[in-house]
């Protein structure tokens, strides 16, 4: 088939992938007046940061509440963006205690809480506390003021001389410190505490082999989440108008197929052609280094491009997460009285051990052999012991739920390659049965006994369509695994780097560029990449 180029016009800047961080690329080049265009594959924009709406019930087809870190809220200012916001409180709870985190001082209450459970651990508990409380005051430095990538500093001299200057050397100071922690949590709470079960209940939601410093910050991220008045997909929805404000193309539903490197061509799946001075890919990384193409390029590009790419090809996502979404005949004020909207609960004290780690390797390493009696019995350990991140919108903004009705998304780290596996041997439907079953028993044997009775319906989103939906190679949702050596940039100071690519007329931003990652680094990526290209066409 011949190819069509598109329209005679070409583009500045061809921004591919519309979530998050596509986004903040596109609004930024095209206020200053670029010819941008950004292809998105799926109907609708912001990727992981989206909402959608089924029965009347609103949902989160990603993260679940929003953090500032210093640059959602400068960026919104920025760009002349009001939304209206909501706190987002968490709880976090073990079998039937909870503890409501509002404010710093509710930390003494989570260490009561695992005191309760695990009394002989006392002074080790004590202990985690003491270097939680160092990381939040590292966390206070690190986000301590807007970030500069969202000022003028030019014509801003109150933040250059007043906060900017002042605030640099605690934050090579500190970040100093932040690189010392890069261990693995799990190896890392070895070194202070004893208890196998202890330290699950600590780290089994996080990814595995997180960074110490990430896993730990989460108490002081838990005091700084908020939620859009109207959904999470409220920020993608505003920063998209500003887009078409601005004078900036939106192409939806269009999936790029190939990016001729040396004729700075896109091809999408309709053979149409797009031309670019610039690319910014902000979609799966991986994805670009299988489908680029370097022929004609000067040699010593072409070979560094090469290199990056079979390091990029060798290395994989993080865990990827299923979730399960129940519409509930029943009024939010019975769940109001247990906990707050963001919920992170484990029902067991015993924790995960080697489950959702050795367990299940094994039985992956072994999958031609392993029977589905095998994998149903480790599933019924698997989610008995598992930790959940449970999010009910409704407690966030009642206008999101029926009257007398209450939506909820139920969540779990689940390994993209089970799923996978399944799928081949031809039983996933019945899988994914099972796997809501089991956690609406787990559930509502425990925190919930009203769901068992009250479910109208229900749906789930496993790794799986979390690949085909959003595109992320092994369905990750926070770009990549932390258990090789990182073939992006993973320190705060080289920030700048993480947007470069061996091609000089290609960037790359969002979950895929720096690690580890979420909104506030994606949307920083988005405007880091847009000033690199901004600052080159000045010259």
């Amino acid at each position: 088939m011949e190819e069509k180029i598109l329209s005679e016009k070409r583009y500045h800047t061809i921004v591919v992938g519309g979530g998050i961080a596509g986004l903040t690329s596109a609004v930024y080049l095209a206020r200053s007046g670029q010819r941008v265009l950004l292809i998105e594959k799926n109907k609708e924009f912001g990727g992981l940061v989206n909402s959608f709406k089924r029965d009347g019930f609103q949902f989160e087809a990603g993260v679940r509440a929003l953090e500032d870190a210093g640059i959602i809220f400068p960026m919104l200012k920025d760009l002349g963006i009001k939304l209206d916001f909501i706190k987002s409180h968490v709880s976090v709870g073990i079998a039937h205690e909870i503890v409501n985190i509002e404010t710093i001082d509710d930390l003494l209450k989570y260490k009561e809480l695992l005191v309760k459970f695990f009394p002989e651990s006392e002074s080790e508990i004590d202990e985690l506390v003491k270097v939680i409380r160092k990381i939040m005051k590292h966390m206070e430095v690190l986000y301590g003021i807007e970030n500069p990538a969202f000022k003028d500093l030019k014509t801003d001299r109150n933040y250059l001389f007043k906060k900017l200057l002042p605030w640099l050397p605690k934050f090579i100071f500190t970040v100093g410190k932040i690189n010392r922690m890069n261990m693995p949590v799990e190896d890392y709470l070895k070194t202070i505490i004893k208890n196998q079960a202890l330290r699950d209940m600590i780290s089994q939601h996080f990814f595995k082999n997180t960074p110490t410093f990430f896993a730990l910050s989460y108490f002081s991220l838990y005091l700084d989440y908020f939620y859009p008045k109207g959904g999470v997909g409220k920020l993608a929805e505003a920063i998209k108008d500003k887009v078409l404000e601005y004078g900036g193309e939106l192409r939806s539903e269009t999936m790029i197929m190939e990016v001729l490197t040396d004729k700075k061509i896109v091809k999408d799946h309709h053979n149409n052609s797009f031309q670019y001075d610039h690319l910014i890919w902000a979609a799966d990384l991986k994805t670009l280094y299988k489908i680029a193409k370097t022929e004609g390029l000067a040699p010593k590009i072409k070979a560094k491009f090469e290199d990056t790419k079979g390091v990029m090809l060798k290395n994989r996502g993080t865990d990827s997460v299923f979730s399960l979404y129940l519409q509930v005949d029943e009024p939010l004020d019975t769940f109001r009285k247990i906990a707050h909207g963001h919920f992170f609960y484990t029902p067991s004290k015993s924790g995960l051990g080697e489950t959702h780690r050795g367990e299940l390797d094994e039985l992956l390493r072994n999958f031609e052999t392993v029977t589905k009696e095998q994998i149903l019995t480790w599933l019924d350990k698997f989610t008995r012991l598992n930790t959940y991140e449970i999010s009910i919108p409704g407690l966030k903004d009642p206008d999101l739920v029926p009257p007398g009705k209450t939506g909820m998304i139920i969540s779990l780290l689940a390994e993209y390659d089970l799923f996978k596996e399944i799928k081949k041997s031809g039983w996933l439907s019945e899988f994914v049965c099972e796997l809501e079953n089991q956690i609406i028993d787990v559930i509502s044997g425990s925190i919930y006994p009203m769901l068992k009775e009250k479910v109208i319906a229900r749906f789930s989103f496993t790794p799986l369509s979390i690949e085909n939906r959003v595109g992320s190679s092994e369905g990750a949702i926070v770009g990549w695994s932390f258990e090789k050596k990182m073939p992006v940039v993973n320190k705060m100071q080289f920030s700048a780097r993480s947007v470069l690519t061996p091609i000089p007329s290609i960037y790359q931003a969002g979950q895929w560029v720096f690690s580890p990652t979420g909104v506030p680094m994606s949307v920083l990526t988005g405007k880091l990449a847009a000033d690199k290209i901004l600052k080159k066409t000045k010259k």
